[in-house]
């Protein structure tokens, strides 16, 4: 499998609280909607919560400032992502995409990286 891994953080002028609804309630149904077109089989949302050992584990790795949220999004193959969004579907659907995150994604400071999982410890290990 192949995986897009998107961290994310919150436009500036959005509470959490406004990020989370909208990321939840209005994103993820876009996604869904166009992940056929595109080729995602499997889409995930991690969300963050506060917490005294969060806190201490950032302290103690001079962490930067955490990330709101991460989504994943599993393809079958990096072919099958590079088909998805290169047919005249896919462009479209990632194009209505991208405008969306703008609205609730401060885009300039979450980074996005692909990867290809290296499953140590679980089912398929």
């Amino acid at each position: 499998m192949f995986k897009i891994v998107f961290c994310l953080r919150r436009r500036p002028d959005l509470t959490p609280e406004q990020f989370d609804s909208y990321w939840r309630d209005t994103h993820a149904p876009l996604v869904r909607r166009h992940a056929a077109a595109l080729g995602i089989r499997r889409y995930v949302q991690s969300t963050r919560f506060e917490s005294d050992l969060a806190a201490v584990a950032a302290k103690v790795r001079n962490a930067p400032a955490p990330f709101d949220g991460v989504a994943e999004l599993w393809f079958d193959s990096r072919e099958a992502m590079q088909a998805g969004f290169s047919a005249a579907a896919g462009r479209a659907a990632g194009r209505e995409l991208l405008e969306d995150e703008a609205r609730f994604i401060d885009l300039e400071n979450s980074p996005i990286w692909f990867a290809t999982e290296r499953e140590i410890v679980g089912g398929g290990a």
